[in-house]
């Protein structure tokens, strides 16, 4: 999975355009798109897209944070439709996860449907206080956890801040901080991390600049806001004919010598963690 494109639950000509698009998965949110006056409109509509089977994608549903009364009608609502996932906004610890998991067990239960079937995907860095639940994901490990989304506008919200950004349109030092302890917590938990969307959706360039460098740091993905950033999104965490040429020559080098802590590839000295690496390659080839 390498592009996530959020989109209005409540829009179904927004939503119609989604599923049209070349995005790897689709989040059809009930949060911060819908108005209070428009929740139980949009569930209705989530629900009836999830149920239709038209999708080529993955769908996810982004219900309402755990600490308002949305949220279970949010699920309740959703489940019997089997979305692939649901992601959670302003997810405070592993704790929050761990309790939307047995809620959707519950659910599950209710209609009838395989258990643990639906994965969770949080957004894990919504919050101050959320910063300090990053290392709860893993211990005990949550079965249903998919990946995790780190964000950055809610979080210079709730810090009080004027941006997130500095001068040049890097991300200032507290989100950079953010954006790192996600991509660890992720990779603790065995889960894809997918980097925060790029808000300016008319800056191509900047978007793409924004996407190879979260895929050298190690993100799976990237989420999107419209539609015309995806194919950016996708050519970015596509590897190239070079890049999965180049990975063949690492594992070839290794499976020769399987013995070997240490094989020379193209005049360089390589050792497992560069195998690993070459085996990533080859699956996000595989996935894309």
């Amino acid at each position: 999975m390498r592009s996530l494109l959020f989109v209005p639950g409540d829009d179904e000509r927004k939503i119609a355009k989604g599923l049209a698009s070349a995005a790897d998965a689709l989040i059809l949110d009930l949060e911060d798109a819908v108005a209070p006056q428009r929740k139980a409109a949009a569930r209705e509509l989530c629900a009836a897209t999830l149920a239709s089977g038209n999708a080529r994608m993955k769908l996810f549903v982004r219900i309402n944070a755990l600490d308002t009364p949305a949220a279970l009608l949010d699920l309740a609502a959703v489940v019997k439709a089997r979305p692939f996932g649901i992601m959670l906004p302003k997810c405070r610890s592993g704790e929050d996860a761990r309790l939307v998991s047995h809620y959707l067990t519950a659910l599950e239960a209710r209609d009838g449907l395989p258990a643990s079937d639906i994965r969770i995907l949080p957004i894990v860095t919504e919050t101050g206080g959320s910063m300090f639940g990053l290392g709860s994901y893993d211990n005990p490990p949550i079965p249903r956890l998919y990946g995790m989304l780190w964000g950055g506008e809610d979080l210079a919200a709730d810090l009080g801040a004027i941006t997130n950004r500095d001068e040049d349109g890097r991300y200032a030092a507290p989100y950079l901080l953010a954006r790192s302890l996600c991509l660890f917590a992720a990779a603790a938990s065995s889960a894809i991390a997918v980097d925060a969307v790029y808000t300016n959706f008319r800056d191509p360039a900047g978007l793409k600049q924004e996407a190879i460098a979260g895929l050298r740091s190690g993100f799976s993905a990237k989420a999107a806001i419209h539609p015309d950033q995806i194919s950016v999104i996708n050519e970015a965490f596509t590897p190239t004919a070079a890049d999965i040429e180049a990975a063949q020559q690492v594992i070839a080098a290794f499976d020769a010598s399987p013995g070997a802590g240490v094989v020379s590839v193209g005049g360089k000295m390589l050792d497992r963690p560069h195998y690993r690496t070459a085996q990533r390659v080859l699956a996000r080839a595989a996935g894309a």
